[in-house]
């Protein structure tokens, strides 16, 4: 008998919840535990990646229990790397119940959140992928706290760019400063951002989901498509557009019957890269044997 490990993908920053807010999403990476092995194994086709002890996914089981043992493992994933979709949140938190169920170690959700988040440096991604649906969270004092927002009834389209965006590049264009007026500005509309979602207000929260002051300005210029998306998503009838995460994803909040003729829209403005229909996703982490 064989156990898969399966997480989710995840799209961050919904516009204003800046490195604190983020939404599982129904892209997934799958791990699955053939059994021990002398030395880490780790079976896949992603570019880039490691097949050994030094994969992110062996790394976070080892900083969870460090005397795990080596396993062979074989993992899939359709969640595209350094794109704004939280591909290393989905390998933390698979590495995390992968140390969890090995070991025995009967974590909590909360306890997988921390470990998560102490790997990862914030919860904004880590959170809903490991516990599903839409969580906001931050760090306060010595540990992180999270709560979840009830569940967001949209459906979702991502533009995937073909070219990658790393989180280092997409950090360096923000400014290191805010005037003191910018930022209870900026606070305040992610304030109102999270109250409207808490109160299913989401005719507010899609417009203050396009009101970010924090980050988004500034990576436009890295992200060219996002302005364009956004135009064709309010002539389509969208509830809102924004950079998921550091990018290159652009992310669409849409009714589902509205989604195909967004799409076909985005096609005819000559916007050819990956489209992905997508769902938020209720589960979080996921444990199967067969």
């Amino acid at each position: 008998m064989h156990m898969i490990i399966k997480t989710s993908a995840s799209s961050a920053n919904l516009g204003p919840g800046f490195d604190s807010i983020g939404m599982a999403v129904s892209l997934f990476l799958e791990v699955k535990v053939l059994g021990p092995a002398p030395t880490w194994q780790v079976d896949h086709d992603l570019p880039g990646i490691s097949h050994g002890a030094d994969n992110l996914i062996i790394r976070s089981a080892l900083k969870t229990a460090p005397d795990l043992p080596p396993q062979h493992l074989q993992v899939t994933s359709n969640i595209p790397l350094a794109r704004g979709l939280g591909s290393s949140s989905s390998a933390i938190a698979a590495g995390i119940e992968l140390a969890n169920q090995i070991q025995g170690l009967n974590l909590t959700a909360q306890e997988k959140v921390e470990f998560g988040s102490q790997i990862e440096g914030h919860p904004d991604n880590i959170a809903p992928t490991i516990l599903g649906g839409l969580v906001v969270g931050s760090f306060v004092s010595d540990h992180f706290d999270t709560v979840q927002l009830p569940f967001l009834p949209y459906a979702l389209v991502a533009y995937i760019s073909s070219y990658q965006l790393s989180t280092k590049k997409s950090r360096a264009v923000l400014p290191r400063e805010l005037t003191l007026g910018q930022a209870a500005h900026g606070s305040a509309i992610a304030n109102t951002f999270v109250a409207s979602l808490a109160m299913k207000d989401y005719q507010q929260a899609g417009e203050l989901m396009q009101a970010d002051i924090f980050h988004e300005p500034y990576r436009e210029q890295l992200v060219p498509e996002l302005a364009k998306i956004r135009e064709i998503g309010q002539q389509a009838g969208a509830l809102a557009t924004y950079l998921s995460g550091a990018g290159s994803t652009v992310m669409t909040v849409i009714k589902e019957d509205l989604a195909p003729a967004f799409v076909s829209s985005l096609r005819s403005a000559s916007l050819t890269d990956r489209i992905e229909s997508l769902q938020p996703v209720k589960q979080g982490v996921q444990v199967i044997h067969n």
